[in-house]
């Protein structure tokens, strides 16, 4: 009998035994009282259904009875599909399997002395067949946030994909007054980064045609050098409102105009060599999966973890004076993304990078909504250590960011996942590479940060750390001496990951984030170390005893400053920016496919609150509810990506 549902009653009729006086015969009744079955309507797919019971009654003889479509038992005995018989009061129950189909019935019929009922097994809709797919199957999610690339620049030439289209289907770049460009321009100081066995100068990237290019052979004719894959190139700006001025209300067609390495954005490399790229065609692409936020690294890490914009009370009278960005506004007084430049900017962009009255780190007061106030958008530190700033001299602990510090973000309490996951007490951690080694070099005697990439240091070494990418590091919550333990519980070692997936003990939710050697970030990083480290670190989890629950998401925090010919859909102020590479790898993922989908960062997010069943963050409801309010559609959760039933 199945619980908590209304047991059917059937409809007991009194035998009587009439006496013939004339006759003196007895009469014989075979044919039982009519009975029926509670209908299930919300079965779980390919789930036992057993109906309630009911009682035999009419009858004052043996009957028989039968069943199609499913089996059925006496008086709790076993079941059967073999016809047998039944007497008068015996109780009887039905079982059927529900279909593995959402919202489809199937139903067995169960027939006692000529008289039948029929159980009815209906199943529960697709969004709650997948709910409950994802929570019976997913015990394990991992997220691997690498870096600073476009889907074009690494996938434009995945089978399946929207890749890169044919030249004529491409709108050409243009100049800030509009007019399209004769050409791109140079890579203003150089294609390289500094130390590069192969080096391509600024003048050898001149003259290359308004289109898409490939970077390992188009400087050749120029430098006669083939750039690969190992190659170093040099860092473009990425930056919040610079971001959305390249994208141009999603015409992409101004990126050369407000980018400060000049034609380089418009470079992509052939991946089809790595292993990322061979586990993506085994697994699931992702090519409609766009960063959350504008801009950089630093927001789309914030995103990452609150689907938000940090907060700075009072940015305008703080003392560390902040530097607070300048646009332009409309004729109403309201701001427009569109950062002011200076009288001696370069008018066209051949002629050299723009120069802004003041790209700063803090958006306008209130550019969010009226009452807002103000809001971190470019690179800040974080208030501990490890941070890019170090401790006052006030400090004799040596584990907090000098506070006075411009670039130094004052400690965060905003909602991020943490809080959600630990709501519902599932485990969880933030992984670093290089993490101990930073937190030592910060926390010393002397401040010190791990070795960087720069031109008597050329890239790539390890580990070229980079704070603001460790996202809870902003926040109150992690303060080293208030919440030590709760801070180490939390945030852990590249180290720890490995040792955990080899023990077969990885909390519920891991996010890992490379150091900045391994992470693929143009400037200090080539696609290959990138690609190994993240291939192998993927191979430890399949060889853990969790990888049969287990999903993998791969996925980069933001563009990099490089083209993609995909506008991204209108949402808020905050994002989302520029289509990005997203690579599911499970058990259950719907292998050898492109996802079409439309994801964004949060999307992460949304699959870890689906699976464990969380309250939203306040920020991806938000997102959906703009979205939606500008006609499009709301962001998918990466289900789309998995066989879940």
């Amino acid at each position: 009998m199945r619980m908590g549902r209304q047991r059917a009653t059937l409809a007991i009729g009194i035998t009587v035994a009439v006496i013939l006086a004339a006759c003196g015969d007895d009469h014989d009744d075979g044919t039982p009282d009519s009975f029926s079955f509670t209908a299930v309507t919300d079965a779980r797919l390919s789930s036992t259904q057993t109906s309630d019971y009911v009682k035999v009654s009419g009858v004052n003889k043996t009957v028989p009875i039968a069943v199609s479509g499913g089996s059925y038992n006496i008086n709790g005995g076993a079941f059967t599909t073999a016809p047998g018989t039944v007497n008068n009061g015996d109780k009887v129950s039905v079982q059927e399997v529900a279909s593995g189909t959402p919202s489809t019935a199937s139903s067995a019929t169960l027939t006692v002395g000529g008289v039948s009922g029929t159980f009815s097994v209906t199943t529960v809709d697709q969004t709650t067949a997948t709910t409950q797919g994802l929570q019976s199957n997913v015990k394990n999610i991992v997220v691997i946030y690498a870096e600073n690339r476009s889907f074009d620049n690494l996938y434009g030439n995945f089978p399946g994909a929207n890749g890169l289209p044919a030249a004529d289907q491409i709108s050409p770049q243009t100049d800030r007054d509009g007019t399209v460009l004769t050409k791109l321009p140079q890579t203003w100081t150089g294609v390289t980064a500094a130390g590069q066995a192969a080096t391509v100068t600024q003048a050898q990237s001149d003259n290359l045609p308004n289109a898409p290019f490939s970077i390992e052979t188009a400087f050749q004719a120029a430098s006669g050098q083939t750039l690969s894959l190992s190659t170093v190139t040099r860092d473009l700006y990425h930056r919040f409102f610079e971001h959305q001025m390249q994208m141009n209300g999603g015409k992409n067609d101004q990126f050369t105009a407000w980018a400060d390495s000049g034609g380089l954005v418009m470079g992509h490399f052939d991946s089809s060599s790595t292993a990322l790229y061979t586990l993506a065609k085994q697994y699931v692409l992702a090519d409609n999966f766009y960063q959350a936020a504008f801009g950089g690294s630093f927001l789309n890490h914030q995103y990452l973890v609150c689907a938000c914009a940090p907060q700075y009370p009072n940015a305008d009278t703080a003392g560390a004076h902040p530097t607070i960005a300048q646009v332009s506004t409309n004729t109403d007084g309201s701001y427009t993304y569109k950062l002011t430049t200076t009288a001696g900017s370069p008018a066209s962009a051949i002629t050299g990078p723009a120069i802004f009255t003041l790209s700063g780190n803090i958006a306008p007061k209130d550019y969010f909504g009226a009452g807002d106030g103000y809001r971190a958008v470019n690179t800040m530190q974080p208030p501990y250590q490890p941070s890019g700033n170090a401790p006052p001299a006030s400090d004799a602990t040596h584990l907090f960011a000098n506070p006075s510090a411009a670039t130094t973000l004052p400690p965060q309490t905003q909602k991020h996942i943490g809080d959600m996951l630990d709501a519902k007490t599932v485990t969880w951690a933030w992984y670093s590479g290089a993490w101990n080694q930073a937190l030592a070099a910060t926390t010393g005697a002397t401040y010190s940060q791990p070795p960087a990439n720069n031109a008597s240091n050329p890239p790539p070494v390890a580990p070229s750390f980079q704070f603001h990418h460790q996202p809870l590091n902003f926040y109150a919550e992690f303060d080293p001496t208030a919440h030590a333990d709760y801070r180490a519980a939390h945030l852990k070692d590249y180290t720890d990951l490995v040792s955990q997936a080899a023990d077969g003990t990885l909390p519920q939710v891991v996010f890992y984030k490379p150091e900045g050697d391994l992470n693929q970030h143009p400037g200090y990083a080539n696609v290959s170390d990138g690609d190994a480290h993240i291939a192998d670190l993927v191979a430890k989890l399949q060889a853990s005893s969790q990888w049969s629950n287990m999903v993998i998401i791969i996925t980069y925090d933001e563009f990099g400053g490089q083209w993609d010919h995909v506008a991204p859909p209108k949402g808020d102020l905050i994002g989302p920016g520029t289509r990005i590479p997203a690579i599911i790898i499970s058990p259950f993922a719907n292998k050898g496919t492109v996802d079409h989908t439309q994801y964004d960062t949060g999307s992460v997010l949304r699959l870890i609150t689906r699976t464990f069943g969380l309250d939203p963050l306040p920020g991806l409801t938000q997102r959906d509810q703009a979205l939606t309010a500008n006609g499009g559609k709301a962001m998918g959760d990466v289900t789309p990506a998995l066989k879940l039933f």
